[in-house]
C-alpha cells in the first residue's frame, strides 16, 4: 500500500457538491492499493499513520504523532498512487489492485482506523472527488508498507 500523507490545518472531500468527509488539524491521507497488498500491509500502514511523527512539539521539531495530538485522519482512496511511473510518458496501472480488492482493503483500513482513533473521516471509494485542503508547512511524505 502507498499513502501520500499531508499535514493539514483542515481538509474536506466533496462528491457532487456534497461534503462526505472533513477534518480540522490532522492528516489527509491519499491511499493507493497495489495488487500484492493484504490486510497485514494495511495494518502496518495504519500503525505508521497513527504514530508517524510529523507534528511539532514545543521546540518546533516534528516529534509528535497523530495519536499524541488527537488530530483528525481523513482517508481518501487514490487509485493513481498505485501507478508505475518508472518508464515512458504514460503511467501503467498493472500494479494497481483490481477494484474489488482495492475497495475491500480501503474499507478494512478505514474500519481499523475508526477502531483505533477517535477522529476519522473518509472520501468515497471510486467516486469523482474534489479534495480541498489547507496544507500545514507544507509537510508531505510518501509511505509504503
Amino acid at each position: 500500500m502507498r499513502a501520500l500523507i499531508q499535514r493539514v490545518r483542515q481538509a474536506r472531500v466533496e462528491v457532487a457538491g456534497e461534503v462526505v468527509g472533513s477534518i480540522d488539524q490532522g492528516l489527509l491521507v491519499l491511499v493507493g492499493v497495489q495488487r500484492e497488498d493484504d490486510q497485514a500491509r494495511a495494518d502496518k500502514l495504519l500503525h505508521k499513520l497513527l504514530r508517524y511523527r510529523v507534528f511539532s512539539d514545543e521546540q518546533g521539531k516534528m516529534n509528535r504523532s497523530l495519536i499524541e495530538t488527537g488530530g483528525g485522519l481523513l482517508l481518501v482512496s487514490q487509485f493513481t498512487l498505485a501507478a508505475d511511473t518508472g518508464s515512458g510518458l504514460r503511467p501503467s496501472f498493472s500494479s494497481a489492485a483490481p477494484p474489488a480488492l482495492g475497495e475491500a482493503l480501503y474499507d478494512y483500513l478505514l474500519a481499523q482506523a475508526r477502531l483505533q482513533h477517535p477522529r476519522v473521516a473518509c472520501g468515497r471509494f471510486g467516486a469523482d472527488m474534489q479534495v480541498h485542503l489547507q496544507n500545514d508547512g507544507p509537510v508531505t511524505f510518501l509511505l509504503e508498507s
